[in-house]
């Protein structure tokens, strides 16, 4: 019997397969299981899978609330969310290539800015690798230079940018 295939929320039991997603697709930001697990626990409702025929797994998103202006450093934990916070911030994208090209991260991220602003947030905000400005732009994000980010980008690479999208409630 083959699972219906879309994204649906992730479980505890999905961080195996997300753990493998991320090695193929960010081999350059490694971060341990417990980071992905603590975002699950703390923010649920921001944590998807994207499952394929059969059920296997083709990508994740993991979201949480963060404070707009701030980037969490790499492979740390959050130990909880700051209280008052306004802005919904992407940690994690990641597609296989069996799941591209079908307008899948589109459809999440389009999920999750409706469930940001339905919950009152005004802004999501993210990190953008891999060359992936384009794609973000083209989901309405743009490019702001926090001069106080400076430090924690580059421990990404040269081409991270910090981007943020306005919500329209």
């Amino acid at each position: 019997m083959s699972r219906e295939t879309g994204w649906r929320r992730m479980a505890p039991a999905d961080l195996p397969a997300v753990m493998a997603i991320a090695a193929v697709v960010h081999p350059d930001y490694p971060e341990d299981e417990a980071v992905f697990a603590e975002r699950l626990k703390l923010a649920p409702e921001g944590c998807h899978v994207l499952s394929g025929e059969g059920g296997a797994l083709q990508g994740y998103l993991v979201s949480h609330p963060w404070p707009a202006g701030a980037v969490p450093a790499l492979n740390s934990l959050l130990g909880g969310i700051p209280p008052g916070v306004a802005n919904w911030y992407l940690h994690d994208l990641a597609l296989l290539p069996a799941g591209r090209g079908a307008g899948a991260a589109g459809a999440i991220v389009a999920a999750i800015a409706r469930h940001a602003a339905g919950a009152g947030y005004t802004s999501l905000a993210l990190v953008a690798v891999n060359d992936s400005t384009g794609f973000w732009r083209r989901q309405g994000f743009r490019e702001v230079h926090e001069p106080a980010l400076d430090r924690k980008l580059a421990s990404y690479d040269d081409a991270a940018r910090y981007m943020r999208r306005d919500i329209n409630g």
